[in-house]
């Protein structure tokens, strides 16, 4: 499954720091945005390029320095160099050998890309479509953004043969997804590129996971699916149990029960506070009258405690006792 921030997959808020994400693109046109995948057939040309004794250097020339604007963007933010590459390549050989067939499958994924674009476009007028690059990462993000890209890392989405999977720990082998998923990931960070609240890294919990948490709902609006659901399996049978361990943090700064810790989560799945953040998210659009205005508010929050408060989230538990 996904998890990244499908992965998480982590860190997403890293790139929210400058605030106001989609206002420097013009496009509002969801047929006009590039899907640009000339980076997977760069990366598989170096892979077949590359040796024990050369595999650094053909990674670094033949794909990180050749690659598009996106993929600059991607070694910039997450990948870290053809060092870092290579070792997550010969950490899990068999997974990236699996991945290529899987791979030449994004390009079928653009009608249903475009009509998520659509759909956005639809229920919220106001929206802009950025370009979106796919690119082969390290496994360590399914998606991400910048002021103007989408970026989607499509070696999160390799789980074909099950053998592939063999050398992964337990967190990849929960996040992974297949290749068919990879339209929702584009969704979650379509949404991220909407939101108009301010964030930064040091928000606390609360702010954070509404923000990851709405992505996942108005994507699901849109794409038919989200990112998470290995998350709401498991939550799902405990979720007031989640929600009272949730609250008694959630105004604190701490995230690192809920949020981003990749294989460093213990004992339940990693990154809960999407979770609790499309419950909130879920609640507020169930309860609202208009549902055109209530996906204007979720997209511009102005204050998280008045927002969770008029989701009338917590009133649920409240009543059930």
């Amino acid at each position: 499954m996904i998890h990244m921030k499908l992965v998480s997959i982590t860190l997403l808020f890293l790139l929210f720091a400058a605030g106001c994400f989609g206002q420097q693109v013009i496009n509002k046109d969801p047929m006009a945005a590039k899907l640009v995948t000339s980076d997977i057939d760069l990366f598989w040309k170096a892979y077949d390029k590359a040796t024990l004794e050369n595999d650094v250097l053909v990674y670094r020339n033949e794909y990180l320095r050749k690659g598009s604007e996106g993929l600059k963007a991607f070694n910039t933010m997450r990948i870290g160099g053809s060092c870092s590459l290579v070792d997550s390549i010969n950490a899990a050989p068999k997974y990236y050998a699996a991945l290529r067939e899987p791979s030449k499958k994004v390009v079928s994924y653009e009608a249903q890309i475009r009509a998520s674009y659509k759909k956005l476009q639809d229920i919220y007028p106001d929206a802009v479509f950025p370009d979106v690059y796919f690119i082969v990462g390290r496994m360590n993000s399914a998606g991400t953004l910048t002021d103007k890209l989408l970026l989607i890392g499509i070696d999160m989405f390799g789980k074909s043969t099950p053998d592939s999977l063999d050398e992964l720990g337990t967190w990849h082998k929960a996040v992974v997804g297949r290749m068919d998923r990879l339209p929702y990931i584009v969704a979650h960070e379509l949404i991220h590129f909407q939101q108009k609240y301010p964030r930064t890294q040091t928000s606390d919990l609360l702010t954070r996971s509404i923000g990851e948490g709405s992505a996942d709902f108005l994507a699901l609006l849109i794409s038919g699916s989200h990112i998470n659901p290995h998350l709401h399996v498991y939550g799902d049978p405990i979720e007031k149990d989640l929600w009272m361990e949730f609250k008694s943090e959630m105004n604190g700064r701490d995230v690192s029960r809920w949020l981003y810790q990749g294989d460093k989560a213990k004992d339940r799945p990693a990154d809960l506070g999407y979770y609790i953040g499309f419950k909130i998210t879920e609640s507020y659009y169930k309860n609202a009258l208009n549902k055109d205005q209530a996906i204007k508010e979720i997209l511009d929050i102005k204050d998280v405690g008045e927002f969770l408060k008029k989701s009338g989230y917590e009133a649920k538990f409240n009543s059930s006792r």
